[in-house]
């Protein structure tokens, strides 16, 4: 299946959180999307990776996504190396995005930051012609995506752009609630911590934030996006 958006998360629910809006708008307006989960979220403080695989598949299956992967790469020390850059050009080649989205360049998580630069370094490497990937012991083509955003996470980054995902910030939020292990109270149970996403502000801000970038261009919602390139409109009545 060829996609017209691949959006890439270092962890399971990392999509979700903060370009989900987007992915369920255009799916609403018949495009092909789909997810790479680049780890498991192993290392996380609550759940373990079977319950966020399932989290995961809910979650996805909500937004109604075509298909979700997961590269398994170890939470916390992945590295931006070669093994893995090779990785996730075979998902990019496999699927042929014309628009890559990706965490941010910059943030609390570790993750996030290495996971930004690695799937923007694979989108490029995966245009060359001599990289050499493989799929099912057949050579795969080149293809490079016209387009790398890169989502906003945890810190307060000014955003290039932002995208209008009104009539869609509730998909989004219960997508984001699928995901129980991380973001509802438990504390009361033994073994149970809190942690900086397990607490309901964290999960009010995920509309807050959409509410805060909507009102930058005069809508109920939005969610910000930064580039390494310019973005080039058609005319400009394109802009809203």
């Amino acid at each position: 299946m060829k996609l017209d958006i691949l959006a890439i998360g270092a962890h399971p629910d990392d999509v979700e959180l903060n370009c989900g809006g987007t992915l369920v708008k255009e799916i609403a307006r018949g495009k092909k999307v789909g997810i790479l989960d680049l780890t498991r979220g192993e290392l996380g403080s609550r759940g373990t990776a079977t319950t966020r695989d399932n989290e995961a598949a809910i979650a996805a299956k909500i937004m109604g996504v075509h298909i979700r992967e997961n590269l398994g790469f170890k939470d916390g020390f992945f590295v931006n190396d070669e093994k893995h850059q090779l990785k996730v050009i075979e998902v990019i080649r496999k699927y042929r995005p014309e628009i890559v989205l990706c965490n941010a360049i910059e943030d609390r998580h570790i993750d996030h930051a290495k996971g930004s630069k690695l799937a923007s370094d694979a989108c490029f490497l995966s245009g060359l012609l001599k990289v050499e990937t493989f799929f099912n012991n057949k050579k795969q083509l080149h293809w490079r995506p016209k387009h790398v955003y890169h989502y906003i996470q945890w810190k307060t980054i000014t955003p290039d752009f932002v995208v209008d995902i009104s009539g869609f910030n509730d998909v989004k939020v219960a997508a984001v609630k699928a995901y129980k292990t991380q973001f509802f109270q438990e504390i009361e149970k033994e073994g149970v911590v809190q942690t900086p996403i397990s607490n309901q502000n964290f999960l009010d801000s995920v509309t807050y934030r959409a509410k805060d970038f909507g009102r930058l261009i005069g809508v109920n919602f939005a969610e910000g996006y930064t580039t390494e390139r310019y973005v080039a409109v058609d005319s400009i009545c394109d802009l809203i």
